[in-house]
């Protein structure tokens, strides 16, 4: 499958698993663009226009014989005054009450909950950390244990963050 293709698959899974609204489902998210390794989307829902930006992992490791999908997410929701939201998806339930960590330079945050194959920061600040690393590294480790007791390693290009970052801030305005 060629690169846009599993973007533009990526985009629409993302979307599909962030609605709540069955009406939502109706509405398409649209590719603002392209920015290295990040892309950047928008749709308009009955309940406001949802931005967000999303990557896959440049690098996969762990020890383990299939994997769903797997992907990073920074989502804003302006009807809801929601900014910056990161959530990781691993490709399997992650094992309950595992740590997830994630590394960016210098920075460790460990300030993640899960539930099922996602991890969220544990509150606004924690998103807020996520993002201003992401904003200044130039990768990201993200460690996770399935609920089969895996370790996964998946390491993530920040090459393009900042501009999705713009690009859905330009759509998404505060």
């Amino acid at each position: 499958m060629n690169k846009t293709l599993i973007k533009y698959f990526i985009g629409i899974l993302v979307f599909f698993m962030s609605i709540n609204n069955s009406k939502a489902a109706n509405n398409t998210p649209q590719m603002i663009g392209e920015y290295k390794d990040w892309v950047a989307y928008y749709v308009n829902t009955p309940e406001g226009t949802i931005c967000y930006i999303a990557s896959t992992p440049k690098r996969e490791e762990g020890k383990y014989t299939a994997r769903g999908d797997i992907y990073a997410v920074v989502t804003h929701r302006p009807r809801e005054r929601s900014y910056d939201v990161v959530n990781f998806v691993a490709g399997y339930k992650y094992k309950q009450g595992a740590k997830v960590t994630v590394k960016i330079g210098n920075n460790t945050i460990e300030e993640l909950f899960t539930e099922g194959d996602k991890a969220w920061a544990v509150n606004e600040d924690a998103d807020k950390t996520l993002v201003n690393a992401m904003k200044k590294g130039q990768r990201m480790i993200v460690y996770g244990t399935s609920s089969r007791g895996t370790v996964t390693k998946d390491t993530y290009s920040l090459a393009g963050f900042v501009s999705a970052y713009k690009a859905i801030n330009s759509k998404c305005k505060r």
